[in-house]
């Protein structure tokens, strides 16, 4: 089951974002669920959650951000897309990100934008397989 996340996922999704970035210092968690809570009820945030008998196993982040070209529609970014490592392989990423498109979709955004810094060939695999290119954009960033 693919839905929006509540307040009560964000201990599951914490846990989650443990294995997306294992480096990063654990906030504790009242402040990790306070800016949760801020983030799902700002207009725009949608964190998405892919659950697997009642437990959250899958997550990623899309924003949708107003614009002022293409006829005033607006864009998507994904961010923090994660599935449990014990849940990987089995389908629920690409349904997650298919989820988040449609989302996208269903606001009227013209494009939607991913970005990794995974170089591991079957990272870019899963995202170009769940409906993403790489070669059409060239994307920069830098680390503020």
């Amino acid at each position: 089951m693919i839905r929006s996340a509540t307040p009560d996922d964000a201990k599951s999704i914490q846990e989650l974002y443990g294995h997306l970035i294992p480096e990063d210092p654990v906030v504790p968690f009242d402040e990790f669920a306070m800016a949760f809570t801020q983030i799902i009820q700002a207009e725009g945030n949608v964190i998405l959650v892919r659950e697997d008998q009642g437990r959250v196993v899958s997550t990623c982040y899309l924003n949708l951000i107003p614009n002022l070209t293409r006829s005033m529609r607006p864009y998507a970014l994904i961010e923090n897309v994660v599935t449990h490592p014990d849940h990987r392989r089995k389908g629920y990423g690409t349904a997650l990100l298919q989820a988040a498109m449609q989302t996208a979709r269903d606001h009227g955004c013209y494009k939607l934008m991913l970005l990794t810094g995974s170089k591991r060939p079957s990272t870019l695999r899963f995202y170009e397989s769940a409906g993403l290119k790489a070669k059409e954009k060239t994307g920069f960033h830098t680390r503020l």
